[in-house]
């Protein structure tokens, strides 16, 4: 078990005031399986009143409201997220992560990728889990990729992704839920926080025994406590951290996302 602090910012401005701010958040670690999450703040500039809830893949949704201008939107969250791996709680799966989802469907290079990744799991020993098969799945996908900053936008599907060959981890996720639910694996996304990477993180849980296992295909390794998990869904489209939409005229946006996350002792 690890006890880690952390710290996620972002700040939105507009190059023109805008009214008729309505915006959702997805950006709360919560209590899960595998981390205790306590002493949660969310701050907001400007400040507004929140309604909160729970969605179907149980993340926390804050929505509100902002009629009057503004130049600027911000929000942070902070809190402590105690991360306990070895001891990860069962859990119920859902059988739509069986299935393909929107960024997820597969095309000529997807499917050129899954029949080797067949390949490779056929070689397994009779005896192999699904451990054992995401492994090899998520080997062939880091092999895919070179990680490139700015080459992917968040409606990139995974087809679109792989076939350029280049990605961040986003998409590396998207390929990987992509072939795992062609081989017969239950995945999930996972967008949540790792320390060091300065902005969110994706990565893909495997439904094995009765829980959920992460795999991080960005860096090719198993997910361990170092890895905290604020929403999970089908895709990207389940666990957007913010989404809005405001009145403007020829109003331009640039975001700035700094997420940091270390480590204090027990």
């Amino acid at each position: 078990m690890k006890k880690l602090v952390f710290d996620y910012e972002m700040k939105l401005s507009f190059s023109s005031p805008v009214t008729d701010h309505r915006f959702q958040l997805r950006c709360i670690p919560t209590t899960g399986p595998r981390q205790q999450v306590v002493d949660v703040e969310v701050r907001l500039e400007p400040e507004v009143e929140l309604d909160t809830t729970v969605d179907s893949f149980d993340s926390v949704v804050m929505t509100g409201f902002i009629p009057e201008p503004h130049t600027m939107f911000n929000y942070s969250v902070t809190g402590i997220a105690f991360v306990d791996n070895e001891h990860i709680k069962p859990e119920i799966h859902k059988p739509l992560y069986r299935f393909n989802s929107a960024l997820t469907i597969p095309g000529p290079t997807i499917n050129a990728l899954i029949e080797t990744c067949k390949a490779r799991i056929d070689a397994l020993p009779a005896d192999g889990t699904p451990v054992d098969q995401a492994r090899e799945v998520m080997d062939e996908v880091f092999k895919a990729f070179v990680y490139t900053p700015a080459s992917t936008t968040i409606r990139t599907t995974a087809e679109e992704a792989l076939a350029q060959h280049k990605g961040v981890c986003q998409d590396y996720a998207h390929v990987m839920l992509s072939v795992c639910r062609h081989v017969g694996l239950t995945a999930r996304y996972i967008a949540g926080l790792l320390d060091g990477e300065g902005a969110t993180h994706a990565w893909v849980e495997i439904y094995h025994e009765n829980r959920w296992i992460g795999f991080d295909p960005t860096h090719n390794r198993m997910v361990d406590d170092n890895y905290i998990t604020i929403a999970h869904g089908r895709d990207y489209r389940d666990c957007m951290l913010d989404i809005g939409i405001f009145s403007g005229c020829n109003v331009e946006q640039s975001q700035w996302v700094n997420a940091s996350v270390h480590e204090q002792e027990l």
